[in-house]
């Protein structure tokens, strides 16, 4: 029982406590006279509060409890309650006068009135002495210390200046607030790995076989006829008249001279975009990326005269890569290589060639004067115009003597569509890796993904964006990067 030697409230007759019952009742009217006493003492910590705030506290708790046993405990048998026990609480009240059904309840989420009294309870006896909580543990239940909280805002209002402690602090200690945490990965790849003979044995995942450079209309070694070329597609066959031809930009017929002149001088009205299908309500349009055209419109460009392509129609003045000693880097060697064409009298020719290294720096780039006439520099696309290859003595055999040089039939070469730049070099090679059948189009073949595109969706960069035409190094250290990131890709994948 708590001394009677603490309890000095004047309201109490004498500082003397009548009965517990009384002490209660006095409990509600003395709470203006606690919460003052209380500001008074600057809410002091834990075991300094006045004595006669603390005292009174604690007998207003155990006459509570005092009072709440008369109230719920019948004075004889004839006076014993019809209700169940749960109508004397709280609760019970409610759902009384509320509803004749219990409702019901889940066990694993308690209600918040029982989290309330929990808290609180936990508040109360962090506020009180070790010996006062003893005396609160055995006399005053959970509930009723929840109750009185409501009549004092002090106990609140002094655990609520507590220092709030973080989730993470709870769970790593005192030092997970100040530590960071790294995961580190013993297979990860890192760029310094990526050079060299590493990147080399890495890339050989990668390249083209036999029966894929045919399929894609590489050119191959003739079997029987050195320094010639046979492709296994059908774009070898040719017309039987070499004085018809059909404009490769309009699709229409025209007629040449034995040189390659058109006899007749005709306007080519073509559209340069390619062809892009689009969903649209009901199923799917075609129609040209250049104006938005639809297939079958008048042409948006017009240009002098009709072209043709005329690379796989000639297939002699090939030349093959050939074998080669093992180098001192252990490696035969890795290159991207992109070419710039431009029109003709025998077609497309080659006006540009760069190649780069698997540092991204190029070895190789120069301008190449075309064997016969230029009758259109497609600087749309080529970025060569004619001042360009005015001052131009570079033949295309100069240009396969270094290359013969640099490669071997073990160098692996990669590029986009790399069989249209080989047909340009006239060069028979084998071990290549084809950007655009490592990252295939969804329709398949002859459906291919522009480089372009593969760009921007996977590295997030915009290229070919000048006006002034496309940058052959562009493309071909565009090519280099892709195969870079499509390794580091594949390998997080492996691990």
């Amino acid at each position: 029982m708590v001394p009677s030697r603490r309890l000095l409230h004047p309201c109490l007759e004498g500082g003397k406590i009548t009965s517990f019952l009384s002490l209660g009742r006095l409990l509600f009217e003395n709470m203006q006279f606690v919460a003052q006493r209380a500001h008074s003492d600057s809410l002091k910590p834990r075991g300094s509060f006045s004595p006669e705030a603390r005292c009174l506290f604690l007998a207003g708790l155990v006459s509570g409890k005092k009072a709440a046993g008369k109230s719920g405990t019948p004075a004889n048998d004839s006076e014993a309650p019809t209700l169940p026990l749960k109508a004397c609480t709280l609760a019970g009240m409610a759902s009384k006068t509320t509803s004749t059904t219990v409702q019901k309840r889940v066990a694993h989420v308690p209600s918040l009135q029982v989290k309330e009294m929990w808290c609180l309870s936990l508040q109360l006896r962090f506020w009180l002495s070790p010996a006062e909580g003893a005396v609160l543990n055995c006399s005053v239940p959970n509930y009723f210390i929840s109750v009185l909280f409501c009549f004092f805002p002090l106990v609140a209002a002094e655990t609520s200046n507590k220092k709030v402690v973080s989730h993470e602090a709870v769970l790593g200690g005192k030092l997970a607030a100040k530590t960071s945490f790294t995961l580190n990965r013993s297979g990860s790849l890192k760029a310094e790995d990526l050079t060299g003979a590493a990147l080399y044995r890495r890339l050989k995942e990668y390249l083209m076989t036999e029966e894929q450079l045919k399929e894609n209309g590489y050119p191959m070694p003739h079997p029987e006829k050195p320094g010639r070329a046979v492709l296994f597609t059908a774009e070898e066959k040719k017309s039987t008249d070499s004085s018809c031809r059909i404009c490769c930009r309009c699709g229409t017929e025209y007629m040449v001279s034995a040189s390659g002149s058109c006899i007749r001088k005709e306007e080519c009205v073509h559209h340069w975009g390619r062809l892009r299908k689009q969903r649209v309500p009901g199923g799917w349009e075609t129609h040209y990326s250049c104006c938005s055209g639809a297939v079958g419109s008048a042409g948006c460009q017009v240009a002098k005269q009709h072209v043709h392509d005329g690379r796989k129609e000639s297939l002699d003045g090939f030349v093959k890569t050939f074998e080669k000693l093992p180098t001192t880097d252990g490696y035969p060697g890795i290159f991207a290589l992109d070419c710039e064409m431009c029109y003709t009298k025998q077609g497309l020719e080659l006006t540009r060639v760069t190649v780069i290294n698997s540092d991204l720096k190029v070895v190789y780039d120069t301008f190449v004067k075309p064997d016969t006439k230029v009758v259109d520099y497609n600087t749309r696309f080529s970025g060569v115009t004619e001042e360009d290859l005015e001052n131009t003595s570079i033949t295309l055999r100069d240009v396969q003597a270094v290359l013969l040089n640099m490669f071997s039939a073990d160098t692996i070469l990669i590029g986009h569509s790399l069989e249209s730049d080989l047909f340009a070099l006239k060069l028979i090679h084998g071990t290549v890796v084809d950007t655009a059948i490592v990252f295939p189009h969804r329709l398949g073949l002859p459906y291919k993904r522009a480089l372009r595109t593969l760009m921007a969706d996977y590295l997030k960069r915009i290229i070919q964006d000048n006006v002034e035409g496309h940058d052959s190094s562009e493309d071909a250290r565009a090519c280099m990067e892709l195969m870079i990131w499509k390794i580091k890709e594949d390998s997080k994948v492996k691990r």
